[in-house]
């Protein structure tokens, strides 16, 4: 994993919970979300990540420029049983992988989750997984990424 001049990866910690939930509010606003209601749950999204860093649940990776955090990235580790394409028991689900508009094209993406593959390489991970936009979809189908019939069910407010 290579970085352009003048930009360095970091593991978030704790005390980046509220910078990691901007960057997802972020995320999700140029995706189109509904932008009361992220503006809603933001609380709750820094106590979940504060609580998941502290376990060791989630994985942050961070990039700086100029002393300021400009993009990120987070792996979910999830404990499933194995299967016949593994025999493992730990999957990534990676997530919150962002990149301000001011420092797009200069492949920080794909250097964050190059680092993030090398981690789940390091513990054994054999398959990852992840929902990707539009705009995040060529780098991950270029690392190799391919799409998987997913569906979704919310229980909320539905009567299915």
């Amino acid at each position: 994993m290579t970085l352009p001049p003048g930009y360095a990866l970091r593991p978030a910690t704790v005390h980046d919970a509220a910078l990691i939930q901007s960057q997802r509010t972020a995320m999700f606003t140029d995706m189109g979300s509904d932008v009361a209601g992220l503006a809603r749950v933001h609380e709750a999204g820094v106590a979940w990540h504060a609580r998941m860093l502290a376990c060791g649940a989630y994985t942050g990776l961070l990039i700086e420029s100029g002393g300021e955090v400009v993009a990120g990235a987070g792996v979910l580790w999830n404990d499933f049983p194995p299967n016949a394409d593994t025999d493992s028991s730990v999957r990534a689900y990676v997530l919150n992988v962002y990149v301000r508009p001011e420092h797009r094209g200069r492949r920080l993406a794909r250097a964050l989750m190059q680092a993030a593959l090398a981690e789940c390489r390091a513990r054994g991970v054999d398959i990852v997984t992840l929902t990707a936009s539009d705009a995040g979809r060529p780098t991950y189908e270029a690392l190799g990424f391919t799409p998987q019939a997913e569906l979704k069910l919310l229980l909320k407010g539905g009567t299915p």
